[in-house]
């Protein structure tokens, strides 16, 4: 049997314990509310994002610019060690174009002006690495030829071609060296 109609196509369930139904204008205002609370976030959260951002970036350029500062600071206080071996050397120089410059005195200037220049950069951590005798080792040297030799043991440096350089235990450039093959091996007849 078919049911009877009602006027009613989509009938409200009745509220449980006898509750008054909510008013639309209600859950529209309350709706309202909500998103207008929902914008506001939005905006403060935005807002701290943006200030957020800014400070990270002056962040950023501040630490650049105490990091060049620093570069310049380090470079100047190698400089300041640099003149005084610039100005014996300039002195060196003005004593060779004299007519009654002595050969001898000059290399023995141009020498004390070496190990001036050495002094200096060591005490900011430079170090010379000359293995002559030591045994070869490829972190720090760099073989450029084999020789035999009777007198220097296998794998062993002969000759240092070209000084290398550490700075505080980082290599800077490895020692060119001439190594050891040992003993010249008599060839097959």
């Amino acid at each position: 049997m078919p049911e009877p109609e009602s006027d009613q196509t989509n009938p409200k369930p009745a509220a449980p314990d006898g509750a008054a139904a909510q008013n639309p204008t209600d859950e529209s205002g309350d709706l309202a509310a909500q998103l207008a609370a929902a914008r506001a976030e939005a905006a403060a959260n935005y807002d701290k994002f943006m200030r957020t951002a800014a400070d990270l970036e002056n962040f950023r350029r501040r630490t650049q610019r105490e990091k060049d500062d620093l570069r310049t600071t380090a470079t100047g206080r190698v400089l300041e060690d640099v003149f005084p071996v610039l100005d014996t050397l300039a002195m060196a120089i003005q004593a060779a174009k004299q007519p009654n410059a002595d050969l001898k005195s000059l290399v023995g200037g141009v020498d004390m002006v070496l190990m001036q220049l050495k002094s200096a950069l060591s005490n900011h951590g430079l170090k010379e690495i000359t293995p002559a005798g030591q045994a070869f080792d490829p972190h720090q040297h760099e073989a450029i030829s084999h020789q035999p030799s009777a007198t220097i043991k296998e794998e062993h440096v002969i000759e240092v071609v070209r000084t290398g350089y550490s700075l505080n235990g980082r290599l800077l450039r490895p020692a060119s060296v001439v190594v050891s093959s040992g003993p010249a091996k008599e060839g097959k007849r």
